[in-house]
């Protein structure tokens, strides 16, 4: 990593790193919620917490900053697999149909729909 230092590539290293990392995530995000729903998030809440705690114990600051880079990412799809769900109830993605009872409203939802007269998301 000396020779980043040494042809002050550090900066471009971190920005190449940090688009590959978002753009690793997009998928990502996409299959668990299709695979596990959005029980998953609180996997992405472990895996940010134990890539902070990386990021604070490791010296190299390249390395720091890709591991919070990768920490912040991984919270950050703790509120996109909840919207992916959204994403999934428009018709944007497909539905796991073997989780298809996961997707349809809970009595408290109906009453609420038809007691405001509201039509439901998929319409």
């Amino acid at each position: 990593m000396e020779w980043l230092n040494e042809y002050h590539l550090g900066g471009v290293a971190i920005g190449i790193c940090t688009f590959l990392i978002i753009g690793f995530f997009h998928p990502i995000v996409i299959k668990a919620e299709y695979y596990w729903g959005v029980r998953c998030r609180w996997w992405f809440v472990l895996l940010g917490i134990v890539s902070m705690i990386g990021s604070i114990m490791v010296a190299d600051i390249i390395l720091q900053t890709l591991l919070g880079v990768f920490s912040f990412s991984s919270f950050w799809s703790v509120r996109e697999i909840v919207e992916q769900r959204e994403r999934v109830l428009k018709g944007w993605f497909p539905m796991n149909p073997k989780r298809k009872s996961e997707y349809e409203p809970k009595q408290s939802e109906k009453t609420c729909h038809q007691a405001t007269g509201s039509t439901s998301i998929n319409n």
